[in-house]
């Protein structure tokens, strides 16, 4: 398993854990992050945008220019934001903390 630290805009933290495979998006919408997702992955949109900690950021395999596209249209981006669908768990990863950007609680509403 592939741990994860959710830290919502109000500081709270959510510890998840993953299957190597598991696409980021599916396991923080497991453990009820507000990540919505509505293209299901095929970065048509930015509502899974997340904030990747520094620590963490270079772990990851780069963004494709898709994806940098689709970062363009989020609110609330900065430079280790990535989009939670293009970041598989994987052994490397294990212990990878994420940042839900303010902008995904207006999104839901919540």
């Amino acid at each position: 398993m592939v741990k994860v630290s959710f830290v919502t805009a109000d500081g709270h933290k959510v510890e998840a854990e993953g299957a190597p495979g598991q696409r980021l998006l599916e396991l923080g919408q497991a453990v009820g992050m507000p990540l919505e997702g509505t293209c299901e992955g095929q970065m048509a949109c930015s509502t899974c945008h997340v904030v990747i900690a520094r620590a963490w950021f270079d772990r990851l395999a780069p963004a494709v220019e898709d994806e940098e596209d689709m970062l363009d249209l989020a609110a609330g981006v900065t430079r280790t934001s990535r989009l939670s669908c293009q970041i598989v768990l994987s052994a490397e990863l294990d212990g990878l903390e994420v940042h839900i950007p303010e902008e995904a609680r207006d999104m839901q509403g919540r």
